[in-house]
């Protein structure tokens, strides 16, 4: 029986090389392939891996002749066609497993940030500005948090709350079977209509493209805090701006922008991305909710226990 071989083409923590040899998996690294080259290049290899580097789609494997997995070292999939791939028999592993705790530890530390004033405070003792009153807090105990979407991300984001004295609601359209405690199980017009806390923690699919619309942030009861760790397209920018201005949200935690290639904004993105940037009640980092030292290799492990599992089905 040949050995499972493995193209990878992007770079990876280099602890994924190891734990491949340990199941017998033959690979090939080659982070700096040009995307234009990949279909050609996975002739004859039975394993895909892949980051950000390119959209995998119908086009990219129409020459694969024996790929039966495409993973991807990372959470979320949406640049890859599962569609694609399901048509020709090609399983689709994700590892969203690995990153979670990074995630949820990311979502509280920037709750904190915002409820608590800490990176205003910060910038502003920096500039020798001591103010006091005028950064006094809220706190998280007694609050009520509404998760949208309850995953990997949003189960975690949950479990790091568990020591606030905090009620979570949860809502999850497509799974809602999975939301037990210590969250409630809700509708999203009960999460609106009581949450003081907002946290969005749902893929990047085209049914969730501006899922936090107008209408959306017109339907809270009470002016919330608004957190979104996820996708950045899942929210309507203007609709987040505009809320922002009326005090419709007290303030937004954000992971991720709709653009997060800040040279190629658009002139109404530059105007909605001047006034996050400027606003004291928002609180911005650069995607790296689930980007830590651990998570990157926690995503390898959970890769490739999902390897292993796939080619020990094929070989029986």
């Amino acid at each position: 029986m040949s050995a499972t071989r493995l193209l990878i083409i992007d770079e990876v923590h280099p602890s994924l090389f190891p734990m491949l040899e340990s199941i017998g998996i033959a690979y090939e690294y080659r982070p700096d392939i040009k995307p234009v080259e990949v279909c050609e290049a996975l002739v004859g290899f039975d394993g895909l891996i892949v980051r950000s580097k390119m959209r995998i789609t119908a086009d990219t494997i129409k020459l694969a002749d024996k790929l039966k997995f495409v993973a991807r070292a990372g959470a979320g999939l949406d640049n890859i066609d599962a569609e694609a791939l399901e048509a020709k028999g090609i399983a689709l592993l994700g590892a969203n497993e690995g990153n979670r705790q990074a995630v949820g530890e990311h979502a509280l530390g920037m709750l904190l940030s915002l409820m608590r004033n800490i990176t205003r405070g910060d910038r502003q003792v920096r500039g020798q500005v001591w103010l006091r009153e005028e950064n006094r807090g809220e706190e998280i105990n007694g609050k009520t948090v509404g998760i949208i979407g309850y995953g990997h991300m949003g189960q975690s984001f949950a479990r790091v709350l568990g020591g606030f004295g905090c009620r979570i609601l949860a809502y999850d359209r497509y799974m809602p079977e999975k939301i037990s405690a210590p969250a409630e199980n809700v509708s999203l017009g009960e999460l609106q209509a009581e949450a003081d806390i907002v946290s969005l923690h749902i893929p990047y699919i085209p049914e969730n493209w501006a899922f936090a619309n107008e209408e959306f942030f017109q339907g809270f009861r009470r002016p919330i805090w608004f957190m979104n760790t996820s996708r950045g397209e899942v929210v309507d920018q203007t609709a987040l701006v505009s809320s922002l201005q009326s005090g419709r949200l007290k303030g937004a935690a954000l992971d991720v922008l709709e653009n997060e290639k800040l040279h190629t904004l658009t002139e109404l993105q530059k105007q909605t991305f001047e006034f996050l940037a400027n606003a004291d009640n928002v609180v911005l980092t650069p995607h790296i909710a689930g980007w830590t030292h651990e998570s990157y290799v926690k995503i390898n492990e959970v890769l490739v226990e999902k390897i292993a599992r796939l080619c020990e089905a094929d070989w029986q």
